[in-house]
C-alpha cells in the first residue's frame, strides 16, 4: 500500500515538468518579440538613413550585425521551442495536434528520447554558434594577409565542423 502510494506520487512528480514546458514557451515567445523589434529598429534606421541621404561609415556593417543578431535570437528561440516540445513529449504525453490525418508524427519537433532532444538542441546550438561568429567577423577589421589569411582558415574550419555536423545521426547503409 505504501510502496503503491510512493510510486503513484513518484511518477506524478514528473508534472512539475510543466514549469519548464511552460517558461520555456515564455521564454521563446519573449525571444522571437525582442528579435522582431530589433528588425523593426533595424529597418527604421535603413529608412531614416536613406530618406535624410546620410550614410554612415559603418552603415552596411551595423544593419548586417542589427539582422544577424535578430536571426540569432530566433534561433535561440526555436532552441528553446525544441526543448519546451521534447520536455513535453517525454515526460508528459505525445502532442495529437503534431499528428497528421493517418496518424503519422510530424518528425521537425518530434522527440522520443533525451538523447534525440540533445542532438536537436545542439545542432541549433552549434548555428546560434556560427552566426554570433558570423556577427563578430562583420566588426573585425582586418590588417594584414596574415588576419585575413586567419580569417580564412575559421571559415573553413566552421565549413567543415558544419559538414560533419549535417553526418551526426545519418547512417548510410
Amino acid at each position: 500500500m505504501i510502496e503503491k502510494f510512493f510510486e503513484n506520487g513518484l511518477w506524478s512528480s514528473r508534472f512539475i515538468i510543466i514549469l519548464a514546458v511552460v517558461f520555456g514557451l515564455v521564454g521563446a515567445v519573449l525571444l522571437f518579440a525582442i528579435a522582431s523589434f530589433d528588425i523593426y529598429n533595424t529597418a527604421a534606421y535603413v529608412i531614416n538613413t536613406y530618406v535624410t541621404h546620410a550614410h554612415p561609415e559603418h552603415f552596411h556593417e551595423e544593419v548586417v550585425g542589427g539582422i544577424i543578431g535578430a536571426v540569432d535570437l530566433y534561433l535561440i528561440g526555436v532552441v528553446m521551442i525544441i526543448f519546451s516540445f521534447g520536455l513535453y513529449e517525454l515526460f508528459i504525453s505525445d502532442i495529437d495536434p503534431a499528428k497528421d490525418e493517418h496518424g503519422k508524427e510530424n518528425q521537425l519537433l518530434a522527440v522520443h528520447s533525451l538523447d534525440q532532444l540533445k542532438d536537436k538542441i545542439s545542432k541549433v546550438i552549434v548555428m546560434v554558434l556560427v552566426v554570433g561568429f558570423f556577427q563578430k567577423v562583420g566588426h573585425t577589421e582586418f590588417n594584414g594577409a596574415m588576419e585575413l589569411f586567419y580569417l580564412a582558415l575559421s571559415i573553413t574550419a566552421v565549413a567543415v565542423g558544419l559538414y560533419f555536423l549535417s553526418k551526426v545521426g545519418h547512417h548510410d547503409h
